[in-house]
């Protein structure tokens, strides 16, 4: 989640301030999570963890049943994978576009050096780059651009021969050629996207996902605010996930009241929609849990008037009491400012107990005390449905001091179950695979 704080901060502004007693976090995780009472402060807590990348030789700490390997590393900036047919995996070196973030003023000056602290800071490649492990060890000897002159992508989906990448603000096309290591055709425009031009962009990633037959795609969009301070008529098509003919250039709104849904992936029992959210900020520690839920057809899921289903944000004037009536409440929490970006379904292993389930990237917290996420971890599907406790698969990017070392963000599932971890700190690709006897 991006910042969006209030600040009237003191000199030492990266110090943590302001909050409340936290609860312990796995009781705001899981089917039923905690949901204490909000907490506003003229300050909220700010506790940045200073990103510092890998010392030499370094690397995060698998669960028991898995290693883990450097698949790829000297990237810029490692946002989001897409694991094509033939085995090469497309990675979007990118970060924030230049331009308006919808914070302005003092506070739009401290969550700069607040962003450039946590090593989100950096300018943007404004690339795709293609890895290949041609030899199957785990370790991509070829890495090269693969698609330059971009707009901050992030999302990318490939149907038959064309491959589709959301830009920051427009949704774009290449054609492309199994075992391609080089596209040079100019991408052509399919549909624009919220954060076109001059606009506000306050959640600028835009995730992407193709339907099992090709024909829709949907387009993950986050808020321009954290709780539409700056007014709704600014968040059109926001707050949301698209959905997108491209034979015919329709778009329509798929889900809403969604703040920030970043990963989007497909269930692959019954090929529901499923989404990671990024939820509100300023209600304290404890609120508000971001969440795993399934992403229906005409949903509304609260945001900004109400939280975790029908709880009333006081914050938000004037109130929509129709549509909180019929807000869903999402199906797993995954603790309070974890920020989850990456999403992908896994068949499991002997590691996981043969259970498949959701992996997920936790980018980590700015705003808790003490922090959370900054990792990687699994939730159990059993029916379609997630069940039992969350589970880490790769820890250890934060080190003893509270420095980041790395900062998990998209998660891809190659064919022979190995998990790819981006990690836009350490400026690697980290591949998870299951430990052999």
């Amino acid at each position: 989640m991006r910042p969006t704080l209030p600040l009237l901060l003191c000199t030492g502004l990266l110090a943590g301030c302001g909050g409340g007693q936290a609860l312990s976090p796995g009781s705001t995780e899981g089917v039923d999570p905690a949901l204490p009472p909000p907490q506003r402060a003229l300050i909220p807590t700010v506790d940045i963890a200073p990103a510092t990348g890998w010392p030499q030789g370094a690397t995060p700490t698998p669960a028991r049943g898995l290693v883990v390997s450097r698949f790829a590393d000297g990237l810029e900036h490692p946002r989001w994978l897409h694991v094509l047919p033939n085995g090469d995996v497309l990675v979007a070196e990118s970060n924030a576009p230049a331009g308006k973030s919808g914070v302005d003023g003092i506070k739009g000056k401290v969550m700069g050096v607040v962003m450039k602290r946590a090593g989100a800071g950096v300018p943007s490649a404004e690339r795709i780059s293609v890895l290949r492990d041609a030899d199957g060890d785990g370790i991509a000897e070829v890495r090269q651009p693969f698609l330059t002159g971009l707009h901050s992508p992030f999302g990318m989906a490939l149907v038959g021969d064309t491959l589709y990448i959301a830009n920051a603000d427009a949704l774009v096309s290449v054609p492309y050629r199994t075992g391609q290591l080089r596209i040079d055709a100019v991408p052509l425009k399919v549909v624009d996207l919220p954060g076109k031009g001059d606009e506000l962009n306050h959640h600028w990633t835009k995730s992407l996902l193709a339907s099992r037959d090709g024909a829709r795609l949907y387009v993950g969009v986050g808020s321009n605010s954290n709780v539409a301070e700056n007014g709704m008529a600014v968040e059109a098509n926001r707050a949301a996930v698209l959905e997108v003919d491209p034979a015919t250039r329709r778009v329509r709104v798929f889900a809403s009241g969604l703040r920030n849904p970043v990963g989007l992936a497909l269930e692959p029992q019954g090929g529901a929609l499923w989404a990671v959210v990024n939820e509100r900020d300023e209600l304290g520690n404890d609120l508000v849990p971001d969440y795993l839920a399934e992403v229906r057809e005409g949903g509304f899921y609260g945001w900004p008037y109400s939280y975790y289903g029908q709880h009333l944000d006081p914050r938000v004037e004037p109130q929509a009491p129709a549509l909180v009536a019929r807000a869903i409440k999402p199906d797993y929490a995954l603790g309070s400012h974890v920020a989850p970006l990456g999403l992908a379904f896994t068949p499991g292993g002997a590691w996981s107990g043969g259970q498949g389930g959701a992996v997920i990237g936790l980018h980590g917290s700015w705003n808790r005390k003490p922090q959370v996420g900054y990792k990687v971890v699994f939730v159990p599907f059993a029916g379609g449905r997630p069940v039992g406790k969350m589970q880490d698969l790769l820890t250890g990017f934060l080190d003893a001091g509270g420095n980041a070392r790395g900062r998990p963000v998209g998660i891809a599932v190659q064919a022979d179950g190995g998990i790819l971890v981006a990690d836009d700190v350490g400026n690697t690709v980290w591949r998870l695979a299951a430990a052999r006897d």
